[in-house]
């Protein structure tokens, strides 16, 4: 995926829906805390921050955002690379949620606990940075 120079704030601003707005400016202010990096949109509809590099064993690369939501229609989606099976503790805590591979689904940011949410892509973002998730 490619960064792109698109404003973050209009992104936002236009986001449909009064919960899933509130819950993307929460999400901003929470990962430009966490990860000390300024937001970005990765393609038209990804707020990324910081990135990492991938490789797969097929040959494919590339790069993506270390930590990153999208604010969907069903849910917001906060991005994991390192995948969501490492949080199964943090995750039982959490409160509202369901999950795929790498992904964390939230309908509601009032419906989870934000310090559990704020330690997970805290410990997801150092990891991807660091690339300790990689074997």
């Amino acid at each position: 995926m490619i960064p792109t120079d698109a404003s973050v704030r209009d992104f936002i601003d236009a986001v449909p829906g009064e919960t899933r707005r509130r819950d993307a400016n929460t999400l901003l202010d929470l990962m430009q805390r966490v990860t000390g990096e300024p937001p970005r949109m990765w393609g038209p509809t990804i707020v990324g921050f910081g990135h990492y590099h991938y490789a797969y064993e097929s040959g494919r690369e590339g790069d993506a955002g270390a930590a990153g939501f999208s604010p969907r229609k069903a849910a917001t989606t906060i991005y994991l690379p390192d995948g969501v099976g490492g949080y199964a503790d943090e995750l039982e805590r959490l409160g509202d949620h369901t999950t795929g591979v790498v992904c964390l689904y939230l309908k509601n940011l009032d419906r989870v606990d934000l310090a559990v949410l704020e330690s997970i892509i805290d410990q997801s973002y150092r990891r991807v940075s660091a690339g300790s998730y990689l074997k």
